[in-house]
């Protein structure tokens, strides 16, 4: 006769998780202070895309919109504000990125992550304090910039479902893009290098489908914007507040997240244990 025997979890594992949890929770509100107490680069998080949203719907926007499929001189500008809203959407996003790097490059600079390890603190939670901090930044700046957008006349068509799923989207796209910048500020040698590393994913929506149709583009050229991962991130957001096709974009982007995060998470991890062995 054979048995069947379960392993259950300990009660040292479930105080070690528990451990983690309230680890990360204190690592946030740290950041979440931070952002307060700097609010400038929240401030430029928030700035630079309603600056390129404003540029584009009122210098480009009439000439622009008019070449896109179905439309004409005169609807130009109306017809464009709603194109590149998404794109504009997936900028803010990874604008973060560059301020998430900044910040990490400090406390590594500065020696607070040097302490922090020293600590009986969770080392997965210090970095998580750093992702979930610019998680809720990243909202914050998305809120901002739609806000801005409507003004503007951004009118999508979303119901109740669409707006949930364009909301776990971004909150997915935000998660993985916070890992990938934790590792560049780990990565970098100084806080002005962290600044810049981040740059290439400012220009990922430009060199994808956030401005003009990839297919627009020169041959060598639209390849890569179709593959590279801001297409799909733009296309998912686009198809679900504007009820364009979504065809196999969610699967990508969601696919592409998970890419990144991890291979974000296990990067930052590897730089935080190498430099605890020191």
């Amino acid at each position: 006769m054979t048995t069947i025997t379960t392993t259950r979890p300990t009660t040292s594992d479930t105080r070690r998780q528990s451990h983690v949890v309230a680890d990360a929770v204190t690592m946030l509100r740290r950041n979440l202070l931070h952002i307060v107490r700097y609010p400038g680069l929240t401030v430029f998080v928030i700035g630079a895309p309603v600056v390129f949203l404003l540029l584009f719907v009122y210098v480009f926007g009439g000439t622009l919109g008019a070449g896109l499929p179905g439309v004409d001189l005169a609807g130009g500008r109306a017809a464009y504000v709603a194109y590149v809203m998404p794109g504009i959407l997936a900028m803010t996003i990874a604008g973060t990125a560059g301020g998430a790097a900044t910040t990490v490059a400090m406390d590594m600079t500065e020696g607070i992550t040097a302490r922090f390890r020293t600590m009986a603190i969770s080392r997965a939670a210090v970095l998580a304090g750093h992702v979930l901090g610019n998680t809720i930044q990243a909202l914050i700046g998305v809120v901002v910039v739609l806000g801005v957008g409507l003004l503007v006349g951004f009118r999508p068509s979303a119901g109740p479902t669409d707006w949930l799923a364009a909301l776990g989207m971004i909150v997915l796209i935000a998660f993985a893009i916070s890992w990938l910048a934790v590792a560049m500020g780990m990565q970098a040698k100084s806080v002005e290098n962290a600044s810049n590393l981040p740059t290439p994913l400012l220009l990922l929506p430009f060199l994808g489908s956030g401005f003009v149709p990839t297919d627009s583009m020169p041959g060598w050229m639209q390849w890569f914007a179709d593959y590279q991962p801001f297409t799909p991130f733009i296309e998912t957001i686009r198809g679900l507040l504007l009820g364009t096709p979504l065809d196999w974009n969610p699967a990508l982007a969601i696919g592409w997240c998970v890419v990144i995060a991890v291979a974000g998470y296990a990067w930052s991890m590897a730089i935080y244990e190498r430099k605890s062995v020191r």
